[in-house]
């Protein structure tokens, strides 16, 4: 348990070096090593600033919900549009390669935690009414989204990891369908993990120092910056900085204030020490 901070930054560390490989050569053996470890590292900072059993439920409800839509999405054409999974991404379960499901989760963990600092200047927030939950859950539903916004594309045209039935869409050939089912999979994902928090803070498996708040948002600091480099078609690049760089800035800054201890209420809310 007490190795689960230098646990997430060791995962980080590696997590941005196969990034990093993965422009030169995005081949499937570095995407599917990238994404493990994106999920591991979340899972470890989860259990860490949430507590293991609140990590858990959060990683539970990810990957089925995440499982659930992507096979009813390949399969009906549910929330995204009808497409379907080549090879690019490794094995699947069902119709589904295995990697999408924990990539759910990983980016649902991180949005929340943005989320939460963007708003209450702390990375957890503590018991909360139901119009709280929703709002919030709406707020990282968007923060998710603006990852898909670069990401998308790239993985349609230049890695075909997926195969869409529409190609006549307004964003570069993708419907606005898939980014609504992008914000609403990402919402119900955080709104059920956000439902089972309104009795009980979740409370941090250790003493948590301010770096240890970093670890989510360098994950998507990572991920804006490959975008900004690797995107395709070019003008996804400037999307990346611009979409998913104002949340980070913003949530960098309602960290500064929460290391600070300036935030309100943040270390009673966010239930760890500073």
């Amino acid at each position: 348990m007490s190795r689960l901070p230098f646990l997430a930054a060791a995962f980080l560390a590696v997590f941005l070096l196969l990034t990093a490989a993965r422009g030169h050569a995005d081949t499937t053996s570095l995407l599917i090593g990238s994404s493990i470890l994106m999920f591991a590292c979340c899972l470890a900072s989860a259990a860490h600033l949430l507590g293991v059993r609140a990590a858990l439920r959060f990683a539970v409800i990810g990957v089925v919900v995440g499982w659930f839509a992507e096979q009813m999405g390949a399969s009906y054409g549910w929330f995204f549009g009808r497409y379907t999974y080549t090879e690019v991404l490794g094995p699947r379960i069902g119709q589904v390669p295995f990697i999408i499901p924990l990539m759910w989760f990983a980016l649902s963990y991180v949005a929340y935690v943005t989320a939460n600092l963007i708003v209450w200047q702390a990375p957890v927030d503590g018991p909360e009414g139901l119009g709280h939950a929703l709002v919030m859950s709406l707020l990282a539903a968007m923060i998710v989204t603006a990852y898909d916004l670069g990401a998308d594309p790239y993985m349609v045209y230049t890695l075909k990891a997926w195969i869409m039935t529409k190609t006549d869409g307004w964003w570069f050939g993708e419907t606005l369908e898939g980014f609504f089912g992008w914000a609403f999979v990402s919402f119900v994902i955080v709104s059920l993990f956000r439902m089972t928090l309104r009795k009980r803070a979740p409370v941090a498996a250790l003493p948590v120092q301010k770096w240890h708040a970093l670890v989510p948002l360098a994950i998507y600091g990572g991920s804006m910056v490959f975008q900004m480099f690797k995107g395709s078609p070019v003008e996804t690049r400037t999307v990346a900085l611009f979409a998913m760089g104002i949340p980070l800035l913003c949530a960098l800054c309602g960290w500064w204030r929460w290391s600070g201890g300036t935030g309100v209420g943040a270390d009673a809310r966010a239930g760890v020490a500073a």
